[in-house]
This record gives C-alpha cells, sequence and structure tokens, in this order.
C-alpha cells in the first residue's frame, strides 16, 4: 500500500468500504474487486481489500474488537507485539512509576496502544511515512491520540532526556527473512543498549533465541510466553528498577511466590501469559541427572529460554532424565506452573516394532508425540504406528542416561 493512497481509507467513503469487507472472503476476492469497482476508485478498493486482508490475520494479535478498528501494513501484522504480551510489558513500567515513555521504533503503534491504555503518555518514532501514518491512525481510531505522539524520524536523533523510560523494538527482519545477529538488527543492539542505559528505565524487545553471552551484565533478560508458545524476549535496564514494584502487577507476580516486578542485573525471568506468573532465577546449578520417576514435568519454553530448568527442579524436588535433556522428572506430582506434570507408565529403549504392538494392545488411537533429544519427527513417527482406536497416549522421544528411549504415559491430573 502506496502512503498516498493510505488517507483514503480513512475518509468516510473508505471506511464504509472497509466496514463492508468485515467478512470479506478471499477465495471471492477478484468478484468482490469487479463489484466494488464499478462504484469506488480502483485505488481505494485495492487498498481496501488489502487491508481488510491485513485486518484477518491480525484478530489473533489483537483481537476482533480491535483488530477490525485498527490499520496494518504487512510487516505491521508480522512483526508487532501481540496485545496480551504488550499489556503485561505497559502493566510492568506502570508499576515502575512510569508516566513518560519514548517508543523507539513503534511500527504500527501495538506497544504504544498497551502504554497508552495504561495511562502513560507515549512518544511513538518510526522512520517509515507509511508505518507513522497507520500508527497515528490507530491512535485516532482507538481514541489515544491525547496519549500518543508519532514522530517520523530516525530514532537515532531522538533525544528522550526528561522521559521516565525507553523502549526499543529494533527491526529484526530483513528482505531476506529474519535476523538472528543482534548487531544486524536495525537500529544494532550495541546502539539500543546504550540509549536504555541513559534512561532511567528501559526494555529492549530482543529475539528469544539470543544467546546467554549476548546479554549485558547490567540488564535483566526476560523470556515471555502466551498460552504456552513462546513470543519474546525483553531486556530491562534501570537501577531504581531493582526494587520490587507495587499494584496489580506486583499483586499477580506475588501469586506465584516471585515478588514484585524488580529488575536484578544479570537476572533471567520466565514470564508465562496468561497471569503473569513470573519465575526470577535464582542462580541454581544444574539439577543431576537420575532414572525417570512416575511424573515427567516439560518446563514452559520461557522457562527452558531463560535456563531455569534448575528452578523448576528444585520446585518438584527433581532431578534430569539426561545432562542434555530438559526435562525433569521426580517421584512425586507438586503442581507448578511453569511446568506440564505428566504420569509416566512406560520407560523403554526406542524401537519401532515394541511401540507399534504396545499401542495396538492398548487401544490407542490418540497419539500426543513430543520429541526432545531424537531425531525422528512426530508426524514420521505417527504415519509408521497407524494408530487405531479409542484410547490416548502420550509418547515421549527422548533420551535418557544418553541413550535414545520412548517413555509413554498421560497428562497429569492433580488431587485435591
Amino acid at each position: 500500500m502506496d502512503v498516498d493512497v493510505f488517507p483514503s481509507l480513512l475518509t468516510d467513503e473508505g471506511r464504509t468500504l472497509l466496514d463492508g469487507l468485515r467478512d470479506y472472503d478471499p477465495a471471492g476476492e477478484l468478484a468482490t474487486a469487479t463489484r466494488l469497482r464499478r462504484e469506488h476508485p480502483v485505488a481505494l478498493v485495492s487498498a481496501a481489500i488489502g487491508q481488510a486482508r491485513l485486518r484477518q490475520r491480525a484478530v489473533p494479535k489483537f483481537g476482533a474488537e480491535d483488530a477490525y478498528r485498527m490499520f496494518f501494513t504487512s510487516d505491521g501484522v508480522e512483526q508487532a507485539t501481540r496485545t496480551s504480551v504488550a499489556t503485561y510489558r505497559a502493566e510492568r513500567f506502570a508499576a515502575l512509576g512510569v508516566r513518560r515513555l519514548a517508543d523507539l521504533c513503534c511500527g504500527i503503534g501495538g506497544d504504544a496502544i498497551a502504554l497508552a491504555r495504561a495511562g502513560i503518555k507515549v512518544l511513538a518514532v518510526d522512520r517509515d511515512p507509511l508505518t507513522c501514518a497507520v500508527a497515528q491512525a490507530n491512535a485516532e481510531a482507538l481514541g489515544l491520540a491525547d496519549l500518543i505522539e508519532v514522530r517520523c524520524a530516525d530514532v537515532a536523533g531522538i533525544d528522550a532526556t526528561g522521559y521516565d523510560a525507553v523502549f526499543v523494538d529494533p527491526a529484526r527482519r530483513s528482505g531476506r527473512g529474519r535476523i538472528f545477529a543482534p548487531e544486524s538488527y536495525s537500529p544494532p543492539l550495541s546502539w539500543a543498549v546504550e540509549a536504555a542505559r541513559k534512561a532511567p528505565y528501559a526494555a529492549l524487545k530482543i529475539a528469544p533465541g539470543i544467546p546467554h553471552e549476548a546479554v549485558p551484565p547490567d540488564a535483566e533478560a526476560e523470556w515471555i510466553s502466551d498460552a504456552g508458545g513462546v513470543k519474546e524476549a525483553v531486556l530491562w535496564f534501570g537501577a531504581g528498577a531493582r526494587e520490587a514494584g507495587t499494584g496489580a502487577l506486583a499483586a499477580g507476580a506475588g501469586a506465584s511466590g516471585t515478588g514484585g516486578p524488580r529488575l536484578q542485573p544479570g537476572g533471567m525471568r520466565a514470564t508465562l501469559l496468561p497471569g503473569p506468573r513470573t519465575l526470577l532465577g535464582a542462580g541454581l546449578p544444574d539439577p543431576a541427572a537420575g532414572a525417570v520417576g512416575r511424573w515427567l514435568y516439560e518446563p514452559d519454553g520461557a522457562v527452558i529460554r531463560a535456563h531455569l530448568v534448575a528452578d523448576v527442579a528444585e520446585r518438584v524436588n527433581g532431578r534430569l532424565i539426561d545432562p542434555m535433556i530438559a526435562y525433569v522428572t521426580s517421584d512425586e506430582l507438586i503442581p507448578t506452573p511453569y511446568a506440564t506434570a505428566y504420569e509416566i507408565t512406560d520407560v523403554l529403549p526406542f524401537n519401532l516394532k515394541k511401540l507399534k504392538a504396545l499401542m495396538r494392545e492398548r487401544g490407542v488411537g490418540i497419539a500426543v508425540i513430543k520429541k526432545r533429544g531424537s531425531a525422528i519427527e512426530p508426524e514420521e513417527l505417527r504415519k509408521k504406528l497407524k494408530l487405531s482406536g479409542k484410547k490416548t497416549c502420550v509418547i515421549f522421544l527422548t533420551r535418557v542416561a544418553d541413550a535414545p528411549s520412548m517413555l509413554l504415559g498421560r497428562t497429569a491430573t492433580p488431587g485435591p
């Protein structure tokens, strides 16, 4: 979509077109476009249909109520923070006392919207004219224009002095796809870190796969998952933020036994949404490995990324099944929000023939197949098993004491 065409979507004619395309079916795009072009300019129809597609794609991230009021670019839908994560972060900033924040590399405004809804005044900066126009339109569409100032500029030229906090979301994609090297971000991570250090508080959004050795020693690294999927990682800066926070966020974190939204230099944190439930690393050594017990715990992805498997093992009086595998086993069932528990019925060396026979004998027709430390692909195994029956089973393809193994079981059902 061209920056010169976008304003036409904000007119009464454009908004009427978009309202009529809410239930647009991509399979009938040609017929829809042909019909609309009889009554509206071709460029406007193309822009409206494109926007209708983007709004449908945005619903999982933003929810239908916001997505069908907002405007998007293709990159914006792909790269924007989902509302649940942005809201959590905004609440954490608010709990730290932040009232004015500079959002550098704001994109279409996903984070700025959440921050404004948390009562924070936001300077939203991006260098792309179309992206800025979309961010401004979103602020107005959601009634937040009084709290969000959109500025089209290079973030390197922005003076954030006087703001309580800085949030930087560097671009991690190029024409060739995702960018994994932090210094290849736009702007580079080193620039963002220096900008963060100048502010009382700051957060830098980074790729979840960032190496731990790339985390600055004066930052807290937080990995965030939503509904079990790891969504992002954030580096938090700010000496004053090390004090325990107050308000709703502190209460939510306290419910999981980890205190308020403090920052610890060099600390690692895993946060699970919805909740939030926050696990702050205690710097524990790796747990020992031992025999597979009755219960197997699969840590949340954010816990694994944050290298906090040892913290989960301590909570469940557990041990690893293998020094290199992030599965925890225990002889006790101790519920924890940071891992899913399974009751293990069989621990066997991997053998396809034996597995097929067991599934047939037990009448298993539905299998959840998980792997960690195995070269076998779950779908490939599923085809070979040729399951039939009414019972269910969870199959773990993994290593136990450095030997290829298969663990069979079921999701644990906690007692009273």
